[in-house]
């Protein structure tokens, strides 16, 4: 589903304008990437979670040369499903 489609389907469910919808989606996009960029977690229940992951400084080795490359750290970002939503998710697979 593309970000258009987010809207209209907000829109369509919730009876909002498209510019109120796309202000939503913004401000969601924004608070959960402040958040987790300060190190919080954001948990929607029945959702999921969205979590930074620190991720250490490592050696890789490229493969064509053989050169050997620090990788430095960073943070990532991690989303944990909920357990409703993979219950949700495994029935309408289950279904088809």
């Amino acid at each position: 589903m593309e970000r258009r489609n987010l809207i209209d389907s907000l829109c369509a469910r919730t009876g909002i304008s498209h510019d109120d919808a796309e202000r939503l989606t913004d401000a969601f996009r924004d608070i959960v990437s402040t958040r987790v960029s300060e190190g919080d977690s954001v948990a929607l229940p029945g959702f999921g979670t969205f979590e930074p992951k620190k991720r250490l400084e490592r050696v890789a080795v490229h493969p064509a040369t053989g050169r050997k490359l620090l990788i430095p750290p960073k943070i990532s970002l991690v989303f944990r499903p909920s357990a409703i939503l993979k219950q949700k998710v495994n029935n309408s697979n289950a279904d088809e």
